[in-house]
């Protein structure tokens, strides 16, 4: 095992992820949900950049199951700690998989 139980990254950077969600605050709210249970010392939450899914997002991923989510809103954010990141078990109606490897833009995006 890593360093990390869970590693959580939030896209906060490219042309998309942050005009779609206020990731800024998706980070400190999943960074308090895991202060809050004590788990600082086996979950990171880390800001990232672009993950070449542009038009997908807000898009978190956690690692290692390389669970990846598209479309996160801030209603979702207590389902995914509680659930996932603290909870080990993902949350498939969020779950993001475009069958394709790699960059995954969308037409609307650049």
């Amino acid at each position: 095992m890593g360093q990390y139980d869970c590693h959580v990254f939030v896209c906060t950077s490219g042309e998309t992820c942050p005009t779609q969600g206020d990731v800024e605050k998706f980070v400190k709210y999943l960074r308090g949900e895991v202060v809050k249970a004590g788990r600082q010392q086996d979950v990171r939450v880390n800001k990232a950049g672009c993950f070449s899914q542009c038009g997908h997002g807000p898009m978190i991923v956690v690692y290692p199951e390389n669970v990846w989510y598209a479309g996160v809103k801030e209603d979702d954010l207590a389902e995914i700690a509680q659930s996932h990141i603290l909870g080990g078990k993902p949350v498939e109606r969020l779950r993001y998989e475009p069958g394709v490897k790699g960059a995954n833009k969308t037409k609307d995006a650049h």
